[in-house]
C-alpha cells in the first residue's frame, strides 16, 4: 500500500494522500482496480455500463507521469497509459511487451532488450529504442529524480549521474543500438528483466523525455492501451488506444471513478453505478453469505507487506542495542494476531508469500524481555529511565496500542502514538523516530522487499540505515542465476535485519472487491494493478 500505496482498513472511498510507489498508509484506504477475475453468470444489478464500458472505482491519481507515480493508486493508472518492456501476467511469469524478448549476458551484467517491429506512440509516431532509453533516464533525473529512482540504481553510472557527481548522461550504462536497448549493470542483476516491468518505466514520447513537456490535462500521447480523454472533479475518462501493440482493448470506454456521492462502496456497486470496487474486510465478512453480493465477492490477492522501521540516523535509534532492546520486547506474533483484521496474517519475514527465493524461515526479533531490559541498560537507559519521549507514526494501523503497551510494560519507555494527515511526505522529510507502512510488491523479487527498503541509498529508505554485510548478502543474491544461491544471499540479508533491528516485518494481507457478474479480467497476481486491456464482458 503506498503513499497510499496500499491500505484498506475502512469502506470509505479513496483518501486523496498519497506517496510511494508500493507503499501505503496502513490506515487509509486506496479503493482500486486491482486483479479482475472471471465471475460466473449471475442475477445482480443491471451493468453499471454499456458492452463496450466499464466503471471501476479509482483513487484520483496524483500524476499521469509514470516517473512521478509513487503510490498504488496511481501506478495502476499509469500503467495502463505508458507500456514497460516486460509484464507480469496472473501466474506471476514474466513476458513480453514492448520488447518481444531480451537477452542477458553470461556474468549478469549486460541485458539487452529486443523491441518489436513496428511499434508506435497513440499519435502514431514510431517507438523506438532512443525513447526507452530517454525514458529511463528521466527516473535519474538529478534535477528531479522519480520516487522510485533506487529501481534504477544498479545501471552503471547511475547512482552518481542521480547524484550530481556524474553530470553526463552519457555515463549512464543506457544505450539504443537499433532496435535493441543494451543496458550495463554495477554488479550482476539477472532480475532486470522483471524490475523493469514497474510502471515506473513505462515509455514516454519525446515530447516528454527530451523536450520536458509535462504531462497534464487530457489527450496526451501515450504508449500503453487507454489514452486519457476527459480529466472531471468525479472520474478519469479513458478511450482504447487503436494503436495499441496488442491491438487496441475490447472494452472501449473504462470511468475510473473517484466520488460516489458519499455512499459506501457497497451501497454505489448494489445501485449499479460501479462494476468493480474494493471493499472493507467487514463489509466481506457479510456478503459472503448474501444471496445476491455473494457470488460476486472476490478475493483479491496480494504481496504486499505492513512493516515498522525505525530512524536509525538519530538518537536514540541510530544504537543498535536500543532497536535491538525495542525488538526483543514486543512479542509480535501476539500483537500481530490480536490487532488484524480477517484478510490479514501475522509476517515473519520481510518478504511476502508467493514471491520466490524467499525461503520459509521465521526472521522476526526473538521475544526475550529479559534481553530487551539488559539491551537497554547498556545502551545507558536502565529500567527507561531517561529514554527520550519518541514519536511512533501509526499510519492509522490498528496494532500500534499493542506495541506501545509491551513497550511500557517491558522496558519502562513510552511511546507517543501519531497520525499524520502526510504520512508519506513526513516520511521523507522527516522521519518520526518510529513509523509503519505498508508496500506492494513492484515486482515479484525478494530485493523489492529488500534491497529497494533497506539498502543504503535507496530512495525507499526511510529509516537510512546502512549496513555493508546487508548491502554485500544483496549483492551476491543478485549476481548469480543459481536460484539456491541466490536465496543463500536474500537469507542472510533477512538474519542480518533480524539481528540488527532497522525494521520488522508485521503483517501481510489481502483484499476483498465486489466484481459484477460478467466481468472477464486478467485475473490478479498480487501486484495490485490490473491490465485493463483484458478485460471484457461475457456475452
Amino acid at each position: 500500500m503506498a503513499a497510499l500505496s496500499r491500505t484498506r482498513l475502512t469502506a470509505a472511498m479513496p483518501h486523496p494522500a498519497r506517496r510511494p510507489i508500493r507503499a501505503f498508509a496502513v490506515g487509509l484506504v486506496a479503493t482500486l482496480a486491482i486483479g479482475l477475475a472471471f465471475v460466473a453468470a449471475g442475477n445482480g444489478p443491471a451493468l453499471a455500463s454499456g458492452p463496450t464500458e466499464v466503471r471501476i472505482a479509482a483513487a484520483a491519481p496524483t500524476s499521469f507521469d509514470p516517473k512521478a507515480q509513487s503510490d498504488i493508486g496511481t501506478a495502476a493508472i499509469t500503467a495502463q497509459l505508458y507500456e514497460s518492456l516486460t509484464a507480469f501476467d496472473a501466474g506471476l511469469v514474466l513476458r513480453p511487451a514492448l520488447a518481444r524478448a531480451w537477452d542477458v549476458s553470461e556474468d549478469g551484467r549486460r541485458v539487452v532488450f529486443h523491441l518489436r517491429d513496428g511499434l508506435t506512440f497513440s499519435d502514431g509516431r514510431a517507438l523506438t529504442a532512443a525513447d526507452v532509453v530517454g525514458t529511463w533516464l528521466r527516473l535519474v533525473d538529478p534535477d528531479s529524480p522519480s520516487p522510485l529512482a533506487s529501481l534504477m540504481l544498479d545501471v552503471k553510472g547511475a547512482r552518481d549521474y542521480v547524484s550530481g557527481r556524474n553530470p553526463d548522461p552519457a555515463s549512464v550504462g543506457l544505450r539504443a543500438d537499433g532496435g535493441d536497448v543494451v543496458v550495463d549493470l554495477e554488479q550482476p542483476g539477472a532480475d532486470f528483466p522483471a524490475v523493469v516491468s514497474s510502471p515506473s518505466f513505462g515509455v514516454v514520447p519525446p515530447s516528454v523525455w527530451r523536450d520536458g513537456e509535462a504531462i497534464t490535462g487530457s489527450d496526451f500521447v501515450v504508449s500503453g492501451a487507454y489514452v486519457v480523454t476527459d480529466v472531471l472533479p468525479t472520474e478519469v475518462v479513458l478511450h482504447a488506444n487503436p494503436r495499441y501493440w496488442a491491438g487496441a482493448p475490447t472494452l472501449n470506454v473504462v470511468h475510473l471513478v473517484a466520488d460516489i456521492g458519499g455512499r459506501s462502496p457497497v451501497a454505489a456497486f448494489e445501485a449499479g453505478d460501479l462494476d468493480y470496487v474494493e471493499i472493507s474486510s467487514s463489509d466481506a465478512s457479510w456478503i459472503r453469505y448474501d444471496e445476491t453480493l455473494g457470488p460476486q465477492l472476490r478475493v483479491v490477492p496480494s504481496l504486499s507487506l505492513t512493516y515498522l522501521g525505525f530512524d536509525t540516523s538519530r538518537p536514540p535509534f541510530d544504537d543498535v542495542r536500543v532497536r535491538q532492546a525495542f525488538g526483543a520486547a514486543v512479542n509480535w506474533q501476539r500483537v500481530a494476531e490480536l490487532g488484524i483484521s480477517s484478510n490479514e496474517v501475522p509476517a515473519t519475514s520481510m518478504v511476502p508469500p508467493g514471491v520466490a527465493g524467499r525461503g520459509d524461515g521465521d526472521w522476526l526479533p526473538a521475544h526475550d524481555p529479559a534481553a530487551a531490559r539488559r539491551l537497554l541498560a547498556e545502551a545507558g537507559f536502565p529500567e527507561g529511565r531517561d529514554f527520550p519521549l519518541v514519536s511512533f507514526a501509526t499510519g492509522g494501523a490498528g496494532l500500534t496500542a499493542g506495541i506501545a503497551a509491551d513497550l511500557e510494560r517491558e522496558l519502562g519507555v513510552t511511546v507517543q502514538l501519531e497520525v499524520h494527515a502526510d504520512h508519506f511526505t513526513r516520511l521523507s522529510v522527516d522521519p518520526p523516530a518510529i513509523w509503519i507502512l505498508g508496500w506492494i510488491a513492484d515486482y515479484p523479487g525478494p530485493n523489492d522487499f529488500l534491497g529497494v527498503l533497506l539498502g543504503t541509498g535507496s530512495s525507499n529508505n526511510y529509516g537510512r540505515w546502512s549496513s555493508d554485510d546487508f548491502d554485500a548478502a544483496i549483492n551476491e543474491a543478485l549476481s548469480t542465476r543459481d536460484p539456491a544461491a541466490a536465496q543463500a544471499g536474500f537469507e542472510r540479508a533477512l538474519t542480518i535485519v533480524q539481528r540488527d533491528v532497522p525494521a520488522v516485518p508485521l503483517v501481510y494481507g489481502d483484499s476483498w472487491a465486489l466484481s459484477r457478474d460478467g466481468l472477464l479480467g486478467a485475473g490478479q497476481n498480487g501486484l495490485g494493478i490490473v491490465r485493463m486491456a483484458g478485460l471484457a464482458w461475457a456475452n
